[in-house]
């Protein structure tokens, strides 16, 4: 039955992902992408759908100041230099940043880059007095690097930024925020005279300055990108002639995009078919990854959550190997956000294990039983950036968790509005009454990896603290790691930050993602890098 699925679907996909005939795609260099997600992802310049739209169209069309370094497979990702090249914080008052820029970037347009533009694109999502302030773009963006508050131009390629407090954290925020045209926004809204509607021209017809501009776009349907052949980085000037980007949220809808030959590379293939997908001469590129697959637990008033027992209880309740083995071995296996070896492991004494004896024995310390089960209501999506295999996962640990005398219920949602909802927080009606979510978060920096979750003042709409978990201890641990510049000293802080963070348990930490897509054997250049992110612009088929 599952080939027949497939070839039926295949059938329906060849009529609808793609309109270029097969003749000019044999001759044209295009890279076509099966995306995880239900939509293709905003162009604008700050993309929603997680991190699958910096992915996408971020870090294709745009240029952010700092990035990832992408190019290495063996090594963690580090921030490096973009369309800053180098930044320093003022000593005598350590909310000022210098950021030095490069002189010899222009955007899609023809438009110079340069540090008033840098402070435009400060102003788009920080300064509602703007005229070019989209609201739209500020929860993608702010969440993310919450500490900014403004842009000053010092001269043509230095600016000055300010933050609310000290920040060690932010020039590894600002890999977020990407630098659009202000020319080409300005020429949309002398046409339109409406900035709302001048940033809907926008997105139609953006303008960067990445390695891709865009030259078709059909929401829900496709995005199709060229490459930009005078990109200021020698080492990411596109090979390709052309992306083509195709929303497939179900992942045997991917599978068969794949097989027959409709794109060349998918996210998150059904686990089931990867023998298949090999078998067929596709390769499957994997590598752990800064990527935690959790439940996120509610600490309002009244939640199921707020006895540590339970909390404690639930990470102990099912066996994650055999979860590994449900995915066909591309996951691995959490003893809390970061592993030991990491520098900011800080040993905690929580050990994050299948135990089910001390599972049951803490649940019935706590009143619950087999006759009394806790009922939970977690909130997931079907779906999306990080997301894994959602359903079964979910599954899984719906049924194993019986066993520790919880009864889940799960409330399936749409990616994006979940996404969206992580930010509105447990008592807001978008939970739908849930006690935890299901989002999966990036753990490469400090502030995605731990503060937002843990701090008081990154509770909703601030950031992703959805369970309102934090307090005092905790906002003293985040301020001597936040204010210490020296990377050591950090990572000691940040050590016992993570410590404290394990043992009290806000999350159920199941799985770390190894990021497993599959590709045809005509795409070289691939570099799968410990990282959620990968570069397309190095890419090449043959």
């Amino acid at each position: 039955m599952a080939h027949a699925k497939f070839t039926l679907t295949a059938a329906l996909l060849a009529t609808t992902v793609l309109s270029v005939p097969v003749a000019a795609q044999a001759q044209d260099k295009v890279l076509r992408i099966g995306m995880t997600a239900a939509d293709i992802p905003r162009t604008l310049g700050q993309p929603d759908q997680g991190f699958e739209g910096n992915r996408f169209t971020g870090m294709t069309i745009y240029d952010s100041l700092t990035a990832w370094d992408l190019s290495k497979e063996d090594e963690a990702s580090v921030v490096i230099p973009s369309l800053a090249t180098s930044w320093s914080v003022d000593p005598d008052d350590t909310t000022k940043w210098t950021f030095v820029l490069r002189d010899d970037v222009t955007f899609h347009d023809g438009s110079p880059f340069n540090a008033e533009a840098v402070v435009w694109n400060v102003q788009k999502v920080l300064d509602e007095d703007a005229p070019h302030f989209d609201a739209s773009q500020v929860g993608v963006t702010a969440s993310r690097m919450p500490t900014l508050r403004s842009a000053r131009v010092i001269d043509e390629f230095t600016v000055e930024l300010t933050t609310s407090e000290p920040d060690s954290f932010l020039p590894i925020n600002l890999t977020n925020l990407f630098m659009a045209s202000p020319s080409h926004w300005q020429a949309k809204f002398d046409e339109t005279g409406d900035a709302e509607a001048a940033w809907a021209a926008f997105a139609a017809d953006p303008s960067g300055s990445g390695p891709f501009r865009v030259t078709g776009f059909v929401p829900r349907e496709r995005l199709e990108l060229a490459g930009n052949a005078d990109y200021w980085n020698p080492d990411r000037t596109p090979k390709l002639d052309g992306v083509v980007l195709v929303p497939l949220p179900e992942a045997n809808a991917r599978t068969a995009a794949l097989l027959s030959g409709q794109v060349d590379w998918i996210e998150a293939p059904a686990p089931d078919a990867i023998p298949q997908i090999e078998s067929r001469g596709f390769t499957i590129y994997a590598n752990p990854q800064p990527h935690v697959w959790p439940w996120q637990l509610s600490f309002a008033e009244g939640s199921p959550w707020l006895d540590i027992r339970v909390r404690h209880a639930a990470n102990l309740c099912f066996d994650r190997e055999d979860l590994q083995i449900l995915l066909g071995g591309y996951m691995g296996i959490p003893k809390g956000t970061v592993d030991p070896t990491h520098p900011w492991w800080g040993n905690p004494e929580f050990d994050i294990r299948y135990d089910l004896d001390e599972a049951q024995r803490l649940m019935t310390e706590a009143g619950f039983s087999a006759e009394n089960p806790l009922t939970v209501k977690v909130q997931t999506s079907a779906s999306g950036s990080g997301q894994m295999q959602p359903i079964p996962m979910n599954e899984y640990l719906q049924q194993a968790l019986r066993d520790c005398y919880f009864d889940v219920e799960l409330d399936v949602i749409e990616w994006n509005t979940l996404f969206t909802n992580w930010r509105r927080g447990a008592t807001d009606e978008s939970a739908n009454g849930a006690h935890a979510i299901n989002v999966t978060y990036a753990t490469m920096d400090p502030f995605f990896a731990m503060v937002r979750f843990s701090s008081t003042g990154t509770f909703p709409p601030v950031s992703n603290n959805w369970g309102y978990f934090g307090n005092d201890e905790f906002d003293a641990l985040i301020a001597d790691a936040r204010t210490t510049f020296e990377d050591d000293a950090r990572d000691e802080a940040l050590g016992r930050l993570h410590k404290r963070l394990v043992e009290e348990a806000p999350f159920v930490w199941v799985a770390h993602d190894a990021g497993p897509r599959a590709m045809s054997s005509r795409v070289t250049g691939v570099v799968q890098p410990r990282s959620w992110f990968i570069d397309i612009a190095p890419m090449d088929i043959e």
